[in-house]
């Protein structure tokens, strides 16, 4: 069984408000990735990861889980990963290349955050409500004590420079309020990032060596680790859910075919639908994809894009359930 993550129907062009805070992390081809690891991903317990897994150099053997936790793909580099993975070491490299990128662009945003945005909280924001933003920690950074509240809109950024480890407390919390989404929050991490137990994290976490989280622990982002390893002994782990798929241009073609260019979300499954009268029971496939960039194209043939007027509906499709 699938689960509809988001739905569409639009034929105008959409517009959309300028989003606080800074530009977000590009993760390119790294975004499929709820666990994308350098070294061993090992685990204790049978928690459920919605999103692909994936490990590289690392021999595929050093993948603990096994396919009935993950809710997508396990990628391995060779052929002794996890029983049903899928060797794939060339989409491995670029993931790990583009992992670099994001890192790097996380690193280098500017400008260098100063007053409350260096070092807020000493170190530790536990008991923080911070608005979006870029936010700097010349060493380590804790959530600990307290919940960490994130307050913005659905389109607003957070971008967290850690120069050390990142550590988040057990049975904390970070709360967002005010409809900011998991996907516009990132972590760069320069060391190590531990989640306590039972804590609730949201984010994408780009840690320079290893990810861990602790029993009972979930994520509803990324733990992607670039040289060292992923140990998870989470209840769960899910990507974040992504942005509503919109329209951007649809027009009437040569020949009366149509083109249409969306704005969606890369990796996750599109499906495309028509209808010529709105009515319920009317809409019929078009095509589905799953995109590999932001903005996907297609043009519906002329003779299946019949009569003088055409509506056009796309959704998202979520990972399939497993018990």
């Amino acid at each position: 069984m699938k689960t509809f993550i988001f739905a569409v129907a639009l034929i105008l062009p959409h517009q959309t408000l300028t989003a606080a805070g800074p530009v977000p992390v590009d993760l390119g081809s790294a975004a499929r990735f709820t666990i994308l690891s350098g070294a061993a991903i090992t685990t204790s317990g049978s928690g459920r990861i919605n999103g692909d897994v994936g490990a590289s150099p690392i021999a595929g053997s050093e993948i603990a889980l096994t396919q009935s936790q993950v809710n997508g793909t396990i990628f391995a580099v060779d052929s002794t990963g996890p029983p049903g993975s899928v060797m794939n070491p060339t989409l491995l490299s670029l993931a790990k290349s583009d992992l670099t990128t994001a890192y790097n662009s996380a690193a280098g945003r500017t400008p260098v955050p100063s007053g409350s945005n260096l070092n807020p909280g000493a170190g530790n924001i536990g008991g923080a409500n911070l608005i979006p933003g870029l936010y700097k920690f010349t060493g380590g950074a804790l959530i600990t004590g307290a919940n960490l509240t994130l307050t913005g809109s659905e389109d607003d950024v957070w971008i967290f420079q850690i120069a050390s480890s990142l550590g988040v407390g057990s049975n904390i919390q970070i709360l967002l309020v005010g409809g900011a989404k998991p996907r516009n929050i990132f972590w760069q991490v320069g060391a190590s990032a531990t989640i306590g137990t039972f804590a609730v994290f949201k984010g994408t976490i780009m840690a320079a060596q290893s990810v861990t989280m602790d029993t009972g622990s979930t994520m509803d982002g990324r733990a992607l680790a670039f040289t060292a390893g992923v140990t998870f002994n989470s209840e769960l782990e899910s990507l974040p859910i992504p942005e509503v798929p919109n329209f951007t241009a649809i027009s009437r073609a040569s020949g009366g075919a149509v083109d249409l260019t969306l704005k969606t979300t890369p990796y996750y499954l599109l499906t495309l639908e028509t209808s010529i009268d709105l009515s319920p029971n009317s809409w019929t496939l078009v095509t589905t994809a799953r995109p590999e960039a932001d903005i996907w194209e297609y043009t519906h043939p002329a003779n299946l894009a019949t009569g003088p007027k055409r509506f056009y509906r796309a959704f998202l499709t979520a990972f399939p359930e497993k018990n």
